[in-house]
């Protein structure tokens, strides 16, 4: 903001006003007759004075209305200024980020006036400002129709319900919107009718979160049918909402979008109607990249069908299905589609039980995928022989760019297993980051693998992560990870249970 007002003065379009006042004043004086003109002699007894006094009271109002035009834009310009100094933000390339600022009544009726200073403005982030929800129509009513705002964020915001219906009512004048999230505001699914409404007139909106709002079965109803008008969405959220279950029985919208990036549906309760047609839909979504079914517990029993059906999706990147109680039949299903799913670079498959003693379903996907580069199984019930078989596949360099590994709360790994483990970690060479913490109610001590994993971690030139909670070092252990520290200098963080 504060060079943009530098800007405006230096180029020479707000501060000339003595000029423009004397440009006024000389254009005026044309209309006047010189002095001792014979032609335009002026005789006092026939001429009424009362034209000229208009004519002066004219010029007077024109010169005034060219001061006030000048000074009222740079005087709202310090106002703003003013205004985000305080909040200690500024507008930077046109874009207006006021997220946790914890702004008071005050402030919020104060950013209703500095947003009339921004007509160019594309970019507006109020989140995580409680005192936003109630007075959104204050602040964004000077949004009119032909707005340039391309991205709206108004995260945790204490949105009412009036406030949704507003946001209904503004979205049409919002044509140039690409991003709404609306995120956190658990009291907005109620007016989701007024919302679904006003998306329909969003054609270009590429990103709609709706994470964490109150959705109910009859929302997914009302955005399916706003669904067919967002032919250009890429990114769609809608976790969170626990009471969707049961809403996604006929989602035909959804299955319009075909330039569909990232889905995410974690925890929203999906039932067996649910899974059913989703397992018609998603095998249609052949853009998508990211996909998140994660914390739907029922799917476990009958996702067999869909999981399966994920074969076609070629370009699929992340695949999170972590906790939902996937069962051995289902498990296989999963494991026979990733060998189709090549692109793969992040896979999480926490919390589910059943992989323990079965990680040999995966090896073929752990061969094919490349470009995997985060893998995450805690608390899958790994025994030994999964480690071995993940040795292995490390040692034949099939897991060559994996960054991120995430094998804690499987404590029933015994001390051969990750001995087998340590010893070929090493040839994880772009390894950051590698969880191999005991779960909170467990504490043990380090066996001889911790002096392989030390060798490892030396040989590992990007790794600066080892966590190790609840594993407790005895003296000697204490005294080689002290030798280790002072080598390696705070390039690497062990973040293990003590010494003991």
């Amino acid at each position: 903001m504060s060079r943009t007002g530098k800007e405006s003065s230096s180029d020479g379009e707000t501060t000339p006003q003595a000029p423009l006042v004397n440009e006024s004043i000389r254009g005026s004086k044309s209309r006047f007759p010189k002095a001792g003109s014979r032609k335009e002699s002026i005789d006092p007894k026939t001429t009424d004075s009362q034209p000229q006094d208009r004519t002066l009271k004219t010029i007077s109002l024109d010169i005034a209305k060219t001061l006030t035009s000048e000074t009222e834009p740079r005087s709202r310009m310090e106002e703003n200024e003013r205004f985000l100094q305080k909040l200690g933000r500024k507008a930077v390339n046109k874009c207006l980020d006021l997220n946790n600022c914890r702004l008071t009544t005050a402030d919020v009726r104060e950013t209703g006036e500095a947003l009339k200073g921004l007509p160019e403005l594309e970019e507006l982030n109020l989140s995580w400002n409680s005192k936003v929800g109630g007075n959104l129509p204050l602040i964004l009513q000077t949004l009119q129709e032909g707005s340039k705002i391309q991205t709206l964020e108004l995260v945790d915001c204490t949105l009412t319900s009036e406030d949704g219906v507003f946001v209904g009512q503004l979205l049409p004048r919002l044509q140039n919107l690409e991003v709404l999230d609306l995120s956190i505001n658990r009291n907005i699914g109620g007016s989701l009718r007024s919302i679904a409404h006003g998306l329909k007139s969003t054609s270009n909106l590429k990103v709609l979160k709706l994470h964490s709002c109150g959705l109910s079965q009859k929302s997914v109803k009302l955005l399916d049918a706003a669904f067919r008008y967002l032919c250009e969405l890429r990114t769609l959220d809608l976790s969170c909402n626990k009471e969707l279950g049961g809403g996604f029985e006929d989602t035909a919208g959804l299955a319009t979008l075909e330039h569909l990036e990232g889905l995410d549906l974690r925890q929203c309760s999906l039932t067996a109607d649910d899974v059913l047609s989703l397992t018609q839909v998603i095998p249609l979504l052949v853009s998508l990249q990211e996909l998140d079914l994660s914390a739907n517990k029922e799917m476990g029993s009958y996702s067999e069908n869909l999981l399966s059906r994920l074969r076609f999706l070629p370009v699929l990147k992340t695949l999170i299905i972590s906790n939902c109680a996937l069962e051995s039949e289902t498990f296989t299903a999963l494991a026979e589609a990733s060998i189709h799913l090549p692109a793969l670079k992040i896979v999480n498959l926490s919390w589910n039980k059943c992989i323990g003693g079965n990680l040999k379903l995966l090896l073929e996907m752990l061969k094919l995928s490349m470009s995997l580069q985060v893998l995450r199984l805690s608390s899958c019930s790994l025994v030994t022989e999964d480690m071995a078989l993940l040795a292995s596949v490390i040692q034949t360099g099939h897991l060559a760019r994996l960054q991120k590994l995430d094998l804690s709360y499987n404590d029933s790994i015994c001390e051969a297993g990750w001995t087998v483990f340590c010893e070929n970690l090493w040839l994880l060479k772009e390894l950051t980051e590698l969880d191999i913490s005991l779960r909170p109610s467990t504490f043990r001590k380090c066996g001889q693998w911790f002096r392989h994993l030390l060798s490892a971690v030396t040989k590992l030139p990007k790794i600066t992560e080892v966590a190790m909670k609840r594993w407790l070092l005895p003296a000697s252990q204490e005294e080689e990870l002290q030798g280790f520290d002072q080598d390696h200098r705070s390039s690497v963080h062990f973040d293990h249970g003590g010494f003991q």
